[in-house]
């Protein structure tokens, strides 16, 4: 890999990161910004790639969950739409209500940047439920796969602690991240 692409990778990965890191804090798809910019990050870190496989393994069991029941793809779907609302309602603006006792300035702060986060928020969720429920909704084999996902990784998280155990009694080290000391 050119060192230009690998620079190009790098600042890309930290950019996603630290957006997802603020948008955690403020309205928007911060944990899919943090995954985005692992996943960028992990093409050259491996501290990158063992974080992002819990994370997809989680997402893809969320994505199977999320469809069982007609319930909650309904309640998932008024929630997404509520969202949108917010967002439009957040673009619009309106006047700070009697009731509002922070100061005017407070009142749906951010504005049209915020809002059109929540829409993209909404519409994104939106996206990713239609995706789910084309995927694993009366798909019995694509459910299962998932399920093996999660067993292969469960298979290979202990197979790094037994490793790991291993190592630390090989080396005369403690099982402790502190070796023992508080």
């Amino acid at each position: 890999m050119t060192s230009a692409k690998r620079l190009v990778l790098e600042t890309l990965g930290w950019v996603l990161l630290a957006a997802g890191v603020l948008a955690l804090f403020l309205p928007g798809p911060g944990m899919l910004l943090i995954l985005s910019g692992l996943v960028v990050l992990s093409t050259q870190y491996h501290w990158a790639r063992r974080l992002t496989e819990p994370v997809k393994v989680k997402a893809w069991l969320a994505a199977v969950e999320s469809v069982e029941t007609k319930r909650r793809i309904v309640l998932s779907a008024l929630g997404a739409l509520s969202l949108a609302a917010i967002g439009v309602l957040w673009i619009w603006s309106p006047p700070a209500p009697a009731w509002w006792v922070l100061d005017d300035a407070w009142w749906l702060f951010g504005g049209a940047v915020v809002g059109g986060t929540l829409i993209g928020s909404s519409v994104l969720g939106l996206g990713l439920l239609i995706f789910s429920v084309v995927r694993f909704r009366g798909r019995p084999a694509a459910v299962a796969h998932v399920m093996r996902m999660q067993t292969d990784y469960k298979v290979r998280v202990a197979r790094r602690k037994v490793a790991h155990r291993r190592l630390n009694r090989r080396t005369g080290r403690r099982d402790r991240f502190w070796h023992g000391h508080l």
